[in-house]
């Protein structure tokens, strides 16, 4: 390890930042240490600059995946190396709705992954409405068969919640257990030199990505959108809207309540008003009227 990576370390420690932002920031800045080939610290403001903008165009990552590296990066900025690198990004608010998949594409993305590590990774991810960070970051003792649930440490904002467990998946991690007898993280990394650590974040959407391309779905990246067809799906079933805000961690109601316009069934329920207007009926009032004159 690194003197500046141990500097980093100590810096988020001490502001009691929560493991799965420290792995995000950590990550941050690899990702560009790595693109440059040269050690942060010595990258000025234009080169941080094109390589968010690398990341933007030609990686295609999405406006919030890249918010979260320069929250990274502007915190190795302030906290590390103590130099004023004002980073001009602004991350536009997007009233674009949450990509859902279908359950046969989500089962396509699944079964494409063939390396059986992978495979259960996406389908803990959709089974149990987990974030890329959360999935990482799970712990053989984070699951509690006796109670069919999944208890989520330090997800976002610090907090703890239990999320569902499916019995398929379980099944499905008892078989995983006897083959690789993972010790404390659930999916530890598969780097030599991060043995028994957890995955990062950037693995993890890798390992979407790969298998939706190869399940041949177009739309729907990253691995949130297992998270947003969690939830709708879980609503189309008609499962209460509240009990998924707490299955999802969501702090507010109005957070979940945007996949009440993803959802086709609750959407379909509702007629237009045009086919509420009967014909027939009007001509029957026209004739009482007539009655009465």
């Amino acid at each position: 390890m690194t003197p500046l990576r141990k500097k980093m370390i100590k810096a988020m420690e001490l502001r009691n930042l929560s493991p799965n932002t420290q792995r995000s920031y950590l990550s941050s800045v690899a990702g560009l240490a790595k693109h440059y080939n040269k050690s942060p610290d010595k990258l000025n403001k234009e080169q941080i600059e094109d390589y968010l903008l690398y990341l933007k165009t030609k990686k295609g990552l999405a406006p919030g995946s890249v918010a979260i590296v320069v929250t990274g990066l502007r915190f190795f900025c302030t906290h590390v190396v103590k130099k004023d690198i004002p980073i001009d990004y602004k991350r536009k608010r997007s009233g674009r709705l949450p990509t859902v998949l279908t359950q046969k594409q989500i089962w396509d993305i699944i079964n494409a992954a063939r390396n059986p590590k992978h495979r259960l990774i996406l389908m803990t991810a959709y089974s149990a409405g987990l974030r890329a960070g959360e999935v990482a970051a799970l712990k053989v003792e984070h699951i509690d068969q006796r109670r069919m649930l999944i208890k989520v440490e330090n997800g976002k904002g610090g907090k703890d919640r239990y999320t569902t467990l499916s019995s398929m998946l379980l099944k499905e991690l008892k078989r995983y257990y006897k083959t690789f007898r993972p010790k404390t993280y659930l999916f530890p990394s598969f780097d030599r030199n991060r043995r028994g650590q957890p995955l990062t974040y950037a693995s993890v959407q890798g390992i979407y990505e790969k298998a939706r391309k190869k399940a041949g779905v177009k739309k729907g990246s990253g691995t949130h959108t297992l998270r947003h067809s969690y939830a709708t799906h879980l609503l189309e079933a008609g499962y209460d809207i509240r009990r998924i805000q707490v299955l999802l961690g969501h702090r507010n109601l109005t957070t979940t309540m945007v996949y009440l316009h993803v959802s086709k069934k609750t959407l379909s329920a509702i007629p237009s008003p045009l086919d509420l207007y009967d014909p027939k009926q009007e001509e029957g009032r026209d004739h009482t009227d007539d009655k009465d004159h």
